[in-house]
């Protein structure tokens, strides 16, 4: 349920570009890799969101899987959104693998993949 609440969390945090909690929910080793290949640090991820060059207007998930192996867990999710990146609108349908790591009591994003359903 924890991890299930940090998923949720970054979801929003997302939608709404928030620098503050997008730094608290993920680490500082962040691995954010994009299904076109290219592949953020935590600067470059939290920027990209909070300064509009990428933009959710609305992210959905669907069909979501969570295991968890001690202090690691792994999310799996279908990933439809509404853009608008740098003002131009478009639609995203992704299938994405998060990896999350419990540190101090608290669930952080340490990598995500994400790639274009075939």
């Amino acid at each position: 349920m924890q991890v299930q609440n940090a998923v949720e969390q970054l979801r929003k945090a997302m939608i709404d570009g928030d620098s503050i909690k997008l730094t608290g929910l993920v680490s500082d080793k962040l691995s954010y890799g994009h299904s076109g290949g290219h592949i953020d640090d935590k600067k470059e991820f939290v920027h990209k969101l909070s300064s509009g060059k990428s933009d959710f207007v609305t992210m959905d998930l669907t069909e979501q899987t969570i295991s968890v192996t001690g202090k690691t867990a792994i999310v799996r999710h279908t990933l439809t959104a509404k853009t608008n990146d740098g003002g131009k609108p478009g639609d995203v349908h992704l299938l994405v693998m998060l990896v999350w790591q419990k540190l101090g009591g608290r669930w952080i994003l340490v990598a995500r993949q994400a790639v274009k359903p075939s």
